[in-house]
């Protein structure tokens, strides 16, 4: 609803900086309650990221039951209830509606929400362009390369466009600049230091949905750098996840390894457990991998139909073998432990966790320190695995945030 009953009294005008989902959603929660805004972006175009994460098709979202979806998120149980709350004002159902509305219709398959290929091929610029077209209806203006350099005590923005110093007052402002993962498409994170010092805690950006890196020997790579490790279940902490990996250079790579790294994070020497065969018990193991007396690796493999690359592992890692028995291959077969040296750098990440303290916050996305200017996106201090719960969790912020910018 417009942010005045009185026709007369001029509009509310809201800053929106950063044109990601975030941005995006906020820019048009405001403008659809009536407000004049302007949408500042860094870089020449707005829907980067959001394309980028459409490249293997868009994944909107996630059709599991919300108290599952719920928990997929990572944040301090302090603020539990008020980030589901976030997400349960703008829910699943409702961003598969509001695609809908700008003529998307959308999919499930394995749980993943994603629109309905267009010319037989997975395309997320139908979804942004209708979206803009919607956006500039409603009188957003666009104001693209200008890079957020500070905010003054009376709220004055400040942006540097292409060399000149640019200053820009509103009545709210949403700050929505992502975090630090991919920035090439504008998400560098150097919004933490303007916000620092102006006293306002942020917790460090780190590497989230990425690969974690190992020293591997130099044989193991040779044989099988690049190989997948298929349908295996990866454990750290207790907590167990199933899928595919690939072997890299580095260490390993793959989703079960980024659902991990909220439990990978908080520990001294990382490591993980790796489960090659997750559907069968260590007894029927044994049964059928018999009682052979040596080359325990190449039976493991015939009989058990171990892939290349947990052979090689089983082979070459340091500290394993010779084997000597069945059981003892076995043991390991269940639970191979690998240790981590540490995530991979964070521009390579698909997302990042860490951003504005919540102590920093009110309940309406608020920054107590600057009345007026609220946050959105992946600013804000969660972390959720990939598969629709990022993206989600980026709509449902802006839309906060962008209905609190109308003020009332």
């Amino acid at each position: 609803m417009p942010a005045t009953s009185n026709p007369n009294a001029p509009r509310r005008t809201v800053a929106i900086i950063g044109g990601g989902p975030a941005g995006l959603r906020a820019a048009e929660v405001a403008a659809q309650g009536g407000a004049q805004v302007t949408l500042f972006e860094g870089q020449g175009s707005v829907g980067r990221k959001f394309l980028v994460a459409g490249r293997s098709g868009l994944n909107l979202t996630h059709e599991e039951p919300l108290p599952q979806f719920l928990e997929r998120y990572s944040v301090a149980q302090e603020v539990r209830d008020r980030w589901n709350a976030i997400i349960e004002r703008f829910d699943p159902a409702s961003l598969r509606s509001w695609a809908l509305e700008l003529g998307v219709q959308t999919f499930v398959s394995k749980g993943k929400v994603l629109p309905l290929p267009v010319a037989g091929k997975m395309r997320t610029t139908p979804l942004l362009r209708n979206w803009l077209v919607r956006l500039r209806e409603l009188g957003v203006e666009f104001a693209l390369r200008h890079r957020w350099t500070g905010i003054d005590d009376q709220g004055r923005l400040t942006f540097d466009h292409q060399g000149t110093q640019v200053q820009h007052l509103s009545d709210a402002t949403v700050l929505a600049l992502g975090g630090g993962s991919w920035p090439g498409t504008g998400s560098d994170g150097t919004w933490q230091k303007i916000l620092t010092e102006r006293g306002i805690e942020c917790r460090p950006l780190q590497a989230s949905n990425c690969g974690w890196e190992t020293e591997w020997p130099v044989q193991l790579l040779k044989e099988v750098e690049g190989l997948p490790l298929k349908n295996i279940a990866l454990c750290v902490a207790g907590q167990r996840s199933r899928g595919d990996l690939v072997v890299t250079r580095y260490g390993l790579e793959g989703p079960p390894i980024y659902r991990l790294g909220p439990a990978l994070r908080v520990m001294q020497e990382p490591r993980v457990e790796l489960d090659f065969k997750p559907d069968v018990d260590a007894q029927a193991l044994l049964a059928r991998l018999g009682n052979p007396q040596r080359g325990f690796v190449r039976e493991a493999r015939r009989r058990l139909n171990l892939g290349p690359a947990a052979s090689a592992l089983l082979k070459h890692l340091p500290g394993r073998g010779p084997w000597r028995s069945a059981q003892a291959i076995v043991d390991e077969i269940k639970a191979c432990s690998i240790p981590l040296s540490g995530p991979r750098p964070l521009p390579e990440a698909i997302s990042s966790a860490g951003g504005i303290a919540w102590s920093e916050l009110d309940e309406r996305l608020q920054l107590k320190q600057l009345p007026g200017v609220f946050a959105a996106g992946e600013m804000l201090d969660w972390d959720a695995p990939t598969g629709g719960y990022l993206l989600q969790g980026c709509f449902s912020s802006g839309d906060l945030a962008g209905r609190n910018a109308l003020g009332g």
